[in-house]
């Protein structure tokens, strides 16, 4: 006979993998669809823009931490707490393609303005719910802030 506290455990953190793999997966696949190019490249940018070997490396860090969060959030049962996820998953993966490819900045400062606000929006609420959902989204929390300030130094120089 099987054990279903064992059974049901297991399936619980088989999500764990398949968060991850969502998570890195459509990120990737968004950086490799959206990519800065030569129009990038061309734009005045202020002294305090990180090295472009930089992003991937951050990016794949934030986007572990964030799955794990997910995963939590999701494991947690709270259907705001999802919603709000889900909403900064949309508002991150949104942002490439109408900067990189559509190449508006004002609109791409529009939406990770919303990004920073959602990001906050689940750490706040996760407090109570899960602390370490809040602590696992603060590098991005951070990181999301710096690519904010780095976004609208762009549309002032552009």
């Amino acid at each position: 006979m099987q054990d279903n506290t064992q059974t049901g455990a297991g399936r619980r953190y088989l999500l764990l993998p398949l968060f991850i793999l969502l998570v890195i997966g459509g990120g990737a696949l968004i950086g490799a669809t959206n990519t800065p190019g030569p129009w990038y490249d061309g734009l005045q940018k202020p002294g305090f823009t990180p090295p472009d070997w930089l992003f991937g490396p951050v990016w794949t860090g934030l986007y572990i931490l964030i799955a794990i969060a997910g995963w939590r959030i999701w494991r947690a049962g709270d259907s705001t707490l999802k919603a709000l996820w889900a909403a900064q998953m949309a508002l991150n993966f949104l942002w490439s393609p109408i900067f990189f490819t559509a190449h508006m900045l004002g609109l791409a400062l529009v939406v990770i303005v919303m990004l920073l606000a959602v990001i906050v929006a689940v750490a706040w609420r996760a407090r109570r719910a899960d602390r370490a959902v809040s602590w696992l989204f603060l590098p991005y929390l951070l990181w999301v802030s710096y690519a904010a300030l780095l976004n609208a130094a762009l549309v002032w120089l552009n």
